[in-house]
């Protein structure tokens, strides 16, 4: 295992993942008293690494078909349009 490129895909993984709304949503689950925090902990842990796991796979299958630079061009455009989108409709 290359240690640059665990680094690169955990800061960058850790970094999209702030502020959104799985943080919210396990912050709001946090917050109730009568839940235990480290069931919360451990159900929120568990979503992201399946959500993962479901990445990874997809990407494994989806680079037999495609050319793995082509599905970084497409993800690109998908972050750019859903910025745009984002923007756009903020501004409402």
């Amino acid at each position: 295992m290359s240690i640059k490129i665990f680094l690169t895909i955990f800061a960058t993984v850790f970094l999209a993942e702030l502020g959104d709304k799985t943080q919210l949503a396990t912050m709001l689950f946090a917050a109730d008293k009568e839940v235990s925090k480290l069931t919360v902990f451990l159900a929120a842990s568990a979503a992201l690494i399946t959500a993962s796991a479901i990445g990874v796979l997809a990407g494994s299958l989806l680079s037999n078909y495609i050319n793995p630079k082509h599905l970084s061009i497409v993800a690109g455009i998908g972050f750019i349009l859903i910025g745009a989108w984002t923007l756009f409709t903020a501004s409402k």
